[in-house]
């Protein structure tokens, strides 16, 4: 059989070889030009009555990008929010009185948790202007249980991370936990530090730590050296947290809005 397709490959070949060859004849490239060849030396004038039709395609083509221009020129900077795979915009196109967006978990986003999963519980958090939503997938490194990311190039990042709660304790499936019923807020963040910040967390790396109580849920938050900001709760069968982090420089630039991000979080359905 092989001896038959090699033989039958060298046929081809040669009577590949032995047919005429197409001859390629290059031209050098002419411009385009919406006048005459007699009127070549003349600036061109955009006219949109004109009768060829190139140069009505080129004053409309003008005219697009001039609008363009002055439609990015008049928009207000409002959190970046793209139409990608598995990016559903959900940050509200007006501010509150503070001048923060509210970023809220859109139904049906997909994030880096692939196929498979079952709806996740909706949260919200606040966002300044100028912050854009990067592209997260089920190859990232963070693992697939990274659900949202947020950069400002000026002020730093933020993540949102939504594990399931048999991470940390055996549940039925469809249970409903708090936090607390999950885990002390030590344990919480040690878990959870190789994954959101590539390394594991020392004990005078927390600078503060506070439980607090809203709408019912359980939220523990954290402070950590450098400069990192966490703030996690509970719902269903799953445990979300938020994860802040910045550069000295961010920092020193940006803290007050970082910090009103870290205490945004909340849940906005727990049916």
């Amino acid at each position: 059989m092989m001896s038959a397709v090699m033989s039958e490959k060298g046929a081809c070949f040669a009577a590949s070889t032995s047919a005429p060859r197409l001859q390629r004849t290059h031209q050098a490239a002419r411009p385009i030009s919406c006048c005459s060849s007699q009127e070549a030396s003349q600036p061109i004038a955009l006219d949109a009555t004109s009768d060829n039709p190139l140069c009505r395609r080129a004053v409309m083509s003008a005219s697009l990008a001039s609008a363009a221009v002055m439609l990015l020129k008049d928009t207000p900077a409002y959190a970046v929010q793209g139409y990608t795979a598995g990016r559903i915009p959900g940050v509200t196109k007006t501010p509150d009185a503070e001048g923060f967006y509210t970023y809220t978990r859109p139904e049906g986003k997909q994030g880096g948790h692939g196929v498979g999963w079952s709806e996740l519980p909706r949260y919200a958090f606040k966002i300044p202007s100028g912050w854009s939503e990067t592209a997260v997938s089920i190859a990232d490194l963070g693992g697939t249980e990274i659900d949202l990311r947020y950069t400002n190039p000026e002020e730093g990042g933020l993540e949102v991370v939504v594990a399931p709660v048999m991470r940390f304790k055996d549940i039925e499936f469809n249970a409903n936990v708090k936090i607390e019923e999950i885990a002390p807020p030590e344990r919480i963040i040690s878990g959870f530090a190789l994954e959101i910040f590539g390394a594991p967390l020392q004990e005078e790396d927390v600078l503060q730590q506070e439980v607090e109580s809203k709408d019912g849920l359980t939220y523990y938050s954290w402070e950590l050296k450098p400069h990192r900001l966490v703030t996690a709760t509970a719902v269903k069968n799953r445990l979300i947290l938020l994860s802040i982090t910045a550069n000295a420089r961010q920092w020193r630039k940006s803290q007050d809005h970082l910090k009103h991000m870290w205490k945004s979080l909340s849940i906005v359905t727990r049916t």
